[in-house]
């Protein structure tokens, strides 16, 4: 063998050799990695199962009151985006914008404007002061356009975006044993989000929306949020329902004294169907997660 091939196999075992060692690039898209959303919101989203990357913006600039419950941000007025990768190029992001009144309409401009999709404009409340309207979106495209478009949309809003400075709130221990009390209930556990408990049920099924499987933390699972109220709770969130569920837990849910207060589609091309069912709830642990556990036995959930 020639002294120049075995320079050049030489350089190739190096090469190959250092490569292995730096570890796999970082998967990319047209539009970067997940940092370059990161970036772009100015602050680092949240990795969940399914691939999904999930950004939240809690709107702590509103002072709201449903039912005489002042509502924490976390258990009711959380704007959200989350993206999951699809092919090599491109992302899908969904989530909904918790929004005044006269915001509502400069933001569904910015989303088209920034390309994506409106899927929905609606109340989750009832009776609340000041009045808030969620718009839920749709976005399909590279990383970087869907992610300037959305934050063009929030730029249109008052909705702080920088993280809150410290760690928020905790629960008191008299807090955190009704809130104990509602997970043994449920049977379920949840995570605390300063104060209020966020409870996720997904379906049992794929759900697909446009040709795509869109995974459970994209907004596609049963949502139970409970906060402390005195000696009980005040719980709200939306149930994820096919046709045939809807009546039978609007029945239970009424039954045990939890108000209906919205149902409508979060989606446009979903298969199954589904739709949305939201509740305010205010009682006793025993007497609201117990109410929102029979209702959840009228649907089909994961186990």
């Amino acid at each position: 063998m020639s002294f120049s091939r075995i320079a050049s196999a030489f350089l190739f075992a190096v090469t190959s050799a250092a490569a292995l060692a730096a570890g796999p690039e970082p998967t990319a898209s047209a539009g970067g990695t997940w940092e370059t959303a990161d970036k772009i919101f100015g602050q680092p989203g949240k990795d969940l199962p399914g691939g999904v990357h999930r950004f939240g913006w809690p709107r702590r600039d509103l002072r709201v009151t449903a039912g005489g419950v002042a509502v924490e941000p976390a258990l009711a007025l959380g704007s959200w985006a989350a993206f999951v990768r699809r092919g090599d190029t491109d992302v899908v992001a969904m989530g909904d914008l918790v929004l005044t009144e006269t915001e509502v309409n400069p933001v569904v401009r910015a989303l088209q404007d920034g390309g994506l999709e409106v899927l929905a404009i609606h109340n989750h409340l009832s009776g609340e002061t000041p009045r808030v309207l969620y718009v839920h979106f749709h976005g399909h495209g590279s990383l970087d356009a869907v992610a300037r478009g959305l934050r063009s949309a929030l730029d249109a809003t008052s909705t702080p975006l920088a993280p809150a400075a410290g760690s928020p709130a905790a629960p008191s221990p008299s807090e955190r044993a009704v809130l104990d009390r509602v997970q043994e209930i449920l049977d379920h556990t949840g995570n605390l989000a300063g104060r209020v408990l966020q409870v996720s049920v997904p379906r049992a099924e794929k759900i697909v929306e446009s040709g795509v499987e869109i995974p459970p933390a994209m907004g596609l699972a049963t949502a139970l949020n409970f906060q402390s109220n005195g000696s009980g709770v005040a719980a709200t969130g939306d149930f994820v329902l096919t046709a045939e569920e809807v009546n039978p837990v609007v029945r239970e849910l009424t039954t045990h004294g939890i108000a209906v207060t919205g149902l409508h589609s979060h989606l446009l091309r979903e298969t199954p169907r589904l739709f949305f069912l939201h509740f305010w709830g205010v009682g006793t642990a025993d007497a609201v997660a117990g109410g929102l556990r029979a209702a959840l036995a009228r649907t089909s959930i994961r186990r």
